[in-house]
């Protein structure tokens, strides 16, 4: 199965193991990720809240060239893969803003099939037995929580990734690598990523709540589909008031290492909470 590539800014600056532990375990599982050519920001930092004609166009472009392509588009990054299923949205129900946003970005195009988040090929387009069935290294004795943040499940009527209030996605691909899940309520909480700048005490107080309720059911990580929640987490939980710290694991670097990578060690260099140890104990690494 192929797919057009949106990495996004994130997994090609602060987050390279994200991009590079998606495309591993991608190939992996046989999923083809062509990288669209000449891509741009997605705007979702700021483009969104700027003006909305732009916050559409910005992801059209990418659409527009992944039509070329004649490809769907997927990303890596719940706040891009948001952005694009919301120009899809946007585009599909007004055809005069489609006509504007033509003029705007310079190119005609097909309005796409929706955009995907990664995790929604691995678990409908792949499926849970076949992700099974690739798994060499079983993650025996790994307890995790699943953190999927804000992004990935709002608003629910355009995300349509999963029950927006216990979603369970994630969950199971970890289940079919053989991680232990963890039951905790902070799935789909804040972690204050957008607000590390302005707000960096409020920041500290979500990041410490998270890392304390995922102590509190015993888990050994946090696993996340998100660049900017691993890097939040990763960062300040130092400095939470969270009694010690825990490693911030992407959900693809642990499908990685499942599938029997050799490229673990260059990814959990990155890591600031450095998570070797927890995997040597488990004869993970």
């Amino acid at each position: 199965m192929r797919f057009a590539y949106y990495p996004g800014c994130t997994a090609t600056s602060t987050s390279i193991e994200y991009d590079e532990s998606v495309r591993e375990t991608s190939r992996h599982l046989g999923i083809e990720l062509e990288e669209i050519p000449d891509w741009t920001c997605c705007g979702a930092t700021s483009g969104h809240i700027m003006n909305r004609e732009l916050s559409i166009a910005l992801p059209s472009r990418n659409l527009a060239l992944a039509n070329r392509m004649s490809l769907p588009v997927v990303s890596p990054c719940p706040a891009c893969s948001i952005r694009h299923k919301i120009a899809q949205y946007e585009l599909q129900r007004d055809p005069e803003l489609k006509t504007r946003i033509e003029e705007d970005i310079g190119m005609n195009f097909e309005i796409p099939p929706k955009p995907k988040h990664i995790l929604e090929v691995l678990y409908r387009d792949v499926g849970i037995d076949a992700i099974r069935k690739k798994v060499q290294k079983p993650l025996k004795g790994l307890k995790v929580v699943a953190y999927y943040g804000c992004f990935l499940v709002r608003p629910p009527e355009i995300a349509g990734f999963d029950n927006p209030e216990n979603p369970m996605i994630m969950d199971e691909v970890m289940q079919a690598l053989g991680a232990e899940l963890m039951d905790w309520s902070h799935k789909i909480d804040c972690c204050g990523g957008g607000l590390s700048i302005v707000a960096p005490d409020v920041v500290r107080k979500l990041v410490g709540k998270l890392i304390d309720a995922a102590l509190k059911v015993e888990a050994d990580a946090i696993v996340t589909a998100c660049g900017i929640c691993q890097a939040n987490l990763d960062m300040r939980q130092s400095r939470s008031g969270a009694s010690h710290s825990l490693p911030i694991f992407y959900f693809s670097e642990l499908s990685a290492l499942a599938f029997g990578t050799s490229h673990l060690k260059q990814w959990l260099a990155k890591h600031l909470v450095d998570p070797s140890s927890l995997l040597r104990r488990l004869d993970l690494l």
